[in-house]
């Protein structure tokens, strides 16, 4: 990241989501870590859709969709391959000039380099167990 809080895409993810880079992205706060995600508009789009289908007077529903979509921002890539993080999301997921850009599924996580490293050591020990948690009573031909 540059002084001016902008990230270069890298080429790889340029080129795999070529197809959705002058949709435009959203970029938000991570639920469940402090890194933030990088949704394609057509994935935000969607996710949009399922939120709206909440029921805004059930006071979980309305306090969800707050603290899902705070901070939300919607950000272009530039002719350079660049795109603006803005600083109050920058300052909430500690990012500093080294970071990762991780693939989760149809979202990309952005994460400051040490804490990225980190959270992989620390869930190291874990993920077999959590593997065949999440994964171990799936019948994997189902999911095709």
């Amino acid at each position: 990241m540059d002084a001016k809080g902008r990230m270069m895409m890298p080429v790889a993810f340029k080129k795999q989501l070529s197809s959705v880079l002058q949709d435009g992205f959203v970029v938000k706060r991570s639920v469940f870590q402090s890194c933030l995600e990088v949704y394609p508009m057509q994935e935000w789009n969607l996710m949009m859709a399922k939120i709206n289908k909440l029921n805004r007077f059930v006071k979980k529903n309305n306090d969800f969709i707050r603290r899902f979509t705070a901070g939300v921002k919607v950000v272009e890539i530039d002719a350079a391959g660049r795109f603006l993080i803005p600083k109050d999301l920058c300052q909430f997921a500690g990012l500093a000039k080294e970071l990762v850009l991780s693939s989760a599924v149809n979202v990309i996580e952005i994460w400051d380099k040490e804490k990225y490293e980190k959270i992989i050591d620390d869930s190291v020990v874990d993920f077999a167990d959590l593997a065949e948690e999440v994964m171990g009573n799936i019948d994997l031909d189902e999911l095709s």
